[in-house]
Formats: C-alpha cells, structure tokens, sequence
C-alpha cells in the first residue's frame, strides 16, 4: 500500500519533529527540511524509519527559495508527489523592544516567516493543484497566538509575521479550494520548545504559565495533534480556520 508523502518545512526539533514522528506513526511518509544540526537530523530520520516510513531530509534555507525549491524537488525525486504540508520554519528573533531593532532583525523573521512560508505553499500547491494534474492536499501553516496578543516588549515583529500568515491562511484557502486543496493554521501559544531559549529568554515558559488560562504551558505533541487532524481527511470540511493551540490565551 502507498503512503502519503508529507513534507515540514523546519522538521528536525520542536513542533517541527513532533509533527514528523506523528505522520510517520500515522501512515505517512515524511521529508523534512533542516537549517544546520545535521546529527538531530540524522536522528529523526533513523526514529521515522523504524516507525515505517520512508523518511528524508533536507539541509535547505527555509528563506530562500533555492532552498525552498531544493526541497521539493528532492522530494518529487526521493518520495514522490506531496500531499500534506507544513509549513512550520520560522524564528521569534531576539526578544527587544521594536525601538532597539535593527532593519537585518526585522527582515530575517519577515523573510523566513512570511516569504518564506508563501514560497513554500506555492511549491505544494503546485504540486497538489487539480488544475495543474495534483490530486489534492492539505497545507497548514503555523501561525501563533502572538498574532493577536501583539507581543509588546518580546517580539512585535514575530508578532506580525504571523498576523501576515493569518492572511495567508485565509487567502489562499479560498484561492485553492476548488483545487482539491485545504489549507488552514494553528496558532500555539505558550509551548515548551527551545524557541525560547534561542530567543534569549530560557525561562519564559516558567515566567509566563500563570497567566495562561490552563495554568502551563503546552508540548509540541499537542500542537501537532493539532496540526494532523487539519492534515486528515477527518477535517475534510475545514478550511480557511485558524485553530488556537493556546491554554485558553
């Protein structure tokens, strides 16, 4: 039997390897894309493999489009045709306030988390397109509840590329839709991954938990249980939406 083949952009830590070892335990073959640890990379694809799954990836800059088109292209070579996107890459950068950013800051968020993103759902819908020979799929982009908490202080710019990516969501959904393609996003909050610490602020989940509703913060496997139900054909109704994983924030 034929596995889907499903690609994350961003795929070797965090939300990203939570969604990859989610697809390839549900049925999924996965290629994912990485920046630079070559060894967690290395890692992830060994832990795909004996779930299953034919697994690749991908040393590629999520913001570039030769990267981008890199990607998918070994793909089309490796796996076979796309089915199911995530677009996950993407960075907070460093936690100031809007009057300390430099124009190099704000560009590098706005060039992964919005060029980016649009460069690589244009490859899937390229690919998955009815009008262009595809069979249909799904995208889901993260997005972040940042996008209406604005972020003061932390990260305004993050904060903005993710209210672009929401725009996003809604746009292309309705430009796809009768091209068998859905497209929908998920908006985390407050998650426990090493963006923090990148970001400068290791601490910030323990710092910030009380004032999220559900009193913690969330794992990367509950956002990607999130993210594969959009994937699945059990949201085949769903498209267009935006689904806070958040704690109620």
């Amino acid at each position: 039997m034929t596995r889907p083949v499903a690609v994350v952009t961003g795929g070797s830590r965090g939300i990203g390897a939570a969604c990859c070892r989610l697809l390839a335990r549900r049925g999924y073959d996965v290629a994912f894309s990485y920046q630079s640890d070559t060894d967690a990379a290395a890692g992830l694809v060994a832990e795909l493999q004996g779930a299953g799954a034919r697994a690749l990836a991908v040393q590629a800059n999520m913001a570039r489009e030769i990267g981008i088109t890199t990607l998918f292209e070994t793909v089309d070579r490796e796996l076979g045709l796309v089915s199911r996107l995530v677009v996950n890459a993407g960075i907070t950068g460093k936690i100031q306030p809007v009057a300390e950013m430099s124009a190099e800051e704000i560009e590098a968020v706005i060039g992964l988390n919005v060029t980016g993103a649009i460069l690589a759902a244009r490859e899937g819908v390229r690919r998955m397109s009815t009008d262009r020979n595809g069979l249909g799929g799904s995208i889901v982009f993260l997005s972040s509840a940042a996008a209406w908490i604005g972020s003061p202080n932390e990260f305004v710019h993050y904060a903005a590329s993710k209210g672009a990516v929401n725009s996003l969501t809604i746009g292309l959904a309705k430009e796809v839709a009768r091209q068998g393609i859905r497209v929908n996003a998920v908006a985390p909050g407050l998650i426990d991954t090493d963006i923090h610490a990148t970001a400068g602020a290791p601490d910030r989940i323990a710092r910030l938990q009380d004032i999220v509703p559900m009193g913690r913060g969330g794992s990367a496997e509950e956002v990607a249980e999130g993210i594969l139900w959009l994937l699945s054909d059990q949201a085949s109704y769903v498209t267009g939406s935006i689904l806070p994983i958040s704690g109620g924030r």
